[in-house]
């Protein structure tokens, strides 16, 4: 499988903090505000999407590793911007650095690692 990414692809996704996301939903905590795994799974999401029209034909990425840190509360209803950047791939793991705004406050940040798999040969070894 033919891997074409390279350091410097970029993504950007923006979400509306809804109750869904909060880490009371999440049960992350007990406070109505963005819950750091919804964080992460937006980072996750971003990641993803920046490089899925980059894959080669049957092939997706799977998240391995992540690093992060949540520097700030954001409320329900504010939005929230995810900028991803590819900053190394090996062979077929993809490492992306990841910010997270509200506005232009940082509100988090980190490292994410996804691997390229076939889909239908990763499917049949589960």
């Amino acid at each position: 499988m033919l891997i074409r990414i390279a350091p410097g692809v970029k993504g950007v996704q923006e979400l509306e903090v809804q109750q869904k996301d909060t880490a009371t939903a999440y049960g992350s905590g007990l406070v109505e505000v963005f819950a750091t795994p919804a964080m992460i799974a937006f980072m996750e999401m971003t990641a993803m999407k920046s490089i899925e029209n980059l894959l080669p034909k049957g092939a997706t990425t799977v998240g391995t590793e992540v690093h992060v840190k949540h520097l700030r509360a954001t409320p329900v209803g504010h939005i929230v911007r995810c900028e991803s950047n590819v900053v190394e791939v090996v062979g077929k793991k993809i490492v992306f650095e990841l910010l997270v705004f509200d506005d232009e406050i940082l509100v988090g940040h980190g490292h994410h690692a996804r691997y390229v798999v076939d889909k239908a040969k990763f499917m049949s070894q589960l």
